[in-house]
């Protein structure tokens, strides 16, 4: 592991490879799609509600990204910044929000190995912590969604949000309080 990438992200090659793209290296622009494509489309989605808005940001938001000028050191926290505006755009722009759109299912990942049974356990369960999260302030809710959907550290979270670190800690700390203190995910006794 290379310095600055403690969460094992490419976060040390990707500016070399965004200006190699711009310069017309094809195999760059693979690589980062690689890298980012699958996780921007979840982060898109988890915004704008459905897949083909969230493929369309995607591509907005890669094409913003080769025309700014700069890249940021720590690009993975600059892109999902990059990504979180323009989805708040794009929200602002129809006059919906997000905030009662659940997280995309788990089914694009492809089926387990597991039964029948298992299968719908789990997805009860993930109904239950969805419904959760929703009644949690939203950004709380965004913060949680940030460290735990999308792998991003405090820092980044800090970074993509505008925000302090301790109020990125802060309310990490709170909605997970509350999530946890939440009697329907007691053990009944």
């Amino acid at each position: 592991m290379q310095a600055g990438d403690q969460a094992g992200h490419p976060r040390d090659l990707t500016p070399s490879l965004v200006v190699r793209l711009r310069a017309g290296d094809a195999t760059a622009g693979g690589l980062l799609n690689d890298l980012y494509r699958e996780p921007m489309l979840w982060f898109c989605w988890g915004y704008l509600g459905n897949e083909q808005d969230a493929e369309d940001a995607v591509q907005e938001v890669f094409c913003k990204v080769l025309r700014t000028g700069g890249v940021a050191e720590n690009f993975r926290a600059w892109l999902y910044k990059i990504a979180r505006r323009h989805c708040l755009n794009v929200l602002r722009g129809h006059a919906r929000r997000c905030d009662a759109r659940p997280l995309p299912s788990e089914s694009r990942l492809g089926a387990d190995q597991t039964g029948n049974l298992t299968r719908l356990v789990r997805r009860e369960q993930r109904s239950h912590v969805a419904h959760l999260l929703e009644a949690l302030p939203a950004d709380q809710r965004e913060v949680l969604r940030l460290r735990h959907v999308d792998g991003l550290e405090r820092a980044e979270i800090a970074y993509v949000l505008d925000l302090p670190e301790p109020v990125v800690k802060s309310r990490l700390f709170e909605g997970l309080k509350k999530l946890r203190d939440h009697s329907s995910l007691l053990d009944d006794e």
